[in-house]
């Protein structure tokens, strides 16, 4: 599935916020989210030798902060021109946990690719099952 104009808006704003990331060790990923209101909200990971947040998790804290509780796309980009990045295992678990419904981009042969995240986790561990 590929991006509609507000997912591109994510896409955009992850992209964007990497490209200012410059040559910072402790900040090589940037991430983006969009919740139910249309709100992009934006973040950057926080390296730290013993496994500091990625900045999807990161930007999950910054969108709960601004009051938001669902949230519909999610993009991550790296440092250095790296372009669209996928979530690592264990933001895919949060995400799945968190928030079941969102949409996560992924690069694709042809451009950014939109996956439910259940398709990135599947026959995962639910909480609470």
């Amino acid at each position: 599935m590929q991006p509609l104009e507000a997912q591109q808006q994510v896409i955009d704003a992850a992209e964007a916020l990497a490209r200012t990331l410059g040559d910072n060790p402790n900040h090589t990923v940037a991430a983006a989210v969009m919740d139910l209101n249309g709100r992009v909200h934006q973040a950057v990971n926080v390296y730290h030798f013993n496994g500091g947040p990625c900045a999807e998790l990161v930007a999950l804290g910054v969108a709960a902060t601004a009051g938001a509780t669902q949230l519909l796309t999610i993009a991550a980009a790296g440092d250095r021109g790296r372009g669209l990045i996928p979530p690592c295992g264990r933001c895919r678990q949060v995400l799945l946990d968190q928030h079941p419904n969102i949409l996560v981009v992924v690069p694709g042969g042809d451009g950014p690719v939109m996956r439910p995240i259940r398709e990135l986790l599947p026959d995962s561990y639910f909480v609470g099952a």
